[in-house]
């Protein structure tokens, strides 16, 4: 059922779950969500947080984490994993001494590495974008294709932020097919029709879902994320409005 793979990204509610973790996971579960996908531990214990989503009953659409605790903890990482019961880890963002031809392609071996080593231990890696890999080529394609171009000997996997597709110049819908049965969870979020293109809830934008969700149930999405970077109202809130909108769309996949 596609509502049940709707994850709330918790990067969204940070400031909240500084107050009180568990609070926020129970407003979200009250609200209708699922499951969440977990971004830090704001000042809680992997034990904590792992209590807090079994009170709940929300599964974890996968974690976000630096390229520097993987490379540093990468046992470290592979706990608190086992913990919230994903196996999807993904790294959240490049640095920028690595934005640049040279650093992508050093990154990209790295993270391959470290893919190879998370997969014998039953664990997939992927990299979530933004927008500034659309500003360097390599090979003749933008530094994020490169990155997860999908060739056999390529194991790291997508996240796409469809947002960022777009704030990057390209059709998230068209940019996405190449990621077939290799994007395990995509990132939601809208682009507000105004002239700083701020984030949006889901659905009140200027991207179009629909099809971006037909395509990733007939494509292998696992989890379908919904992320807003910055809220202009209470985040919760913003939640909330961008599940209403994604159980309409729910409603429309299945025909009903």
């Amino acid at each position: 059922m596609f509502i049940r793979k709707c994850a709330a990204q918790l990067y969204t509610v940070r400031d909240a779950l500084k107050e009180d973790y568990n609070l926020v996971l129970r407003r979200l579960k009250e609200q209708g969500w699922h499951a969440v996908q977990v971004s830090g531990t704001h000042g809680y214990t992997p034990q904590q947080i792992g209590s807090f989503l079994r009170e709940n009953q929300l599964a974890t659409a996968g974690m976000h984490v630096s390229i520097s605790e993987l490379t540093d903890d990468m046992a470290g990482v592979i706990a608190q994993a086992r913990i919230f019961n994903t196996r999807d880890i993904v790294v959240p963002y490049l640095p920028q001494e690595y934005q640049n031809a040279l650093g992508y392609q050093m990154f990209k071996s790295h993270m391959n590495a470290l893919a190879k080593k998370l997969s014998a231990a039953g664990y997939r890696l992927s990299y979530h974008n933004h927008a500034f890999e659309f500003a360097t080529t390599i090979n003749g394609m933008d530094a994020l294709a490169y990155l997860l171009h999908p060739t056999p000997d390529n194991a790291l996997l997508a996240e796409i932020d469809v947002y960022w597709v777009k704030k990057g110049g390209q059709d998230p819908l068209n940019y996405i097919k190449t990621y077939a049965n290799r994007m395990p969870i995509i990132h939601l979020k809208d682009m507000a029709d105004d002239e700083t293109q701020s984030f949006a809830e889901v659905g009140t934008g200027t991207i179009d879902f629909l099809p971006i969700l037909r395509w990733g149930e007939a494509n292998g999405v696992e989890w379908y994320a919904v992320e807003q970077d910055t809220c202009p109202r209470n985040p919760l809130d913003c939640l909330n409005t961008s599940l209403e909108h994604l159980r309409t769309y729910a409603a429309q996949l299945t025909g009903k």
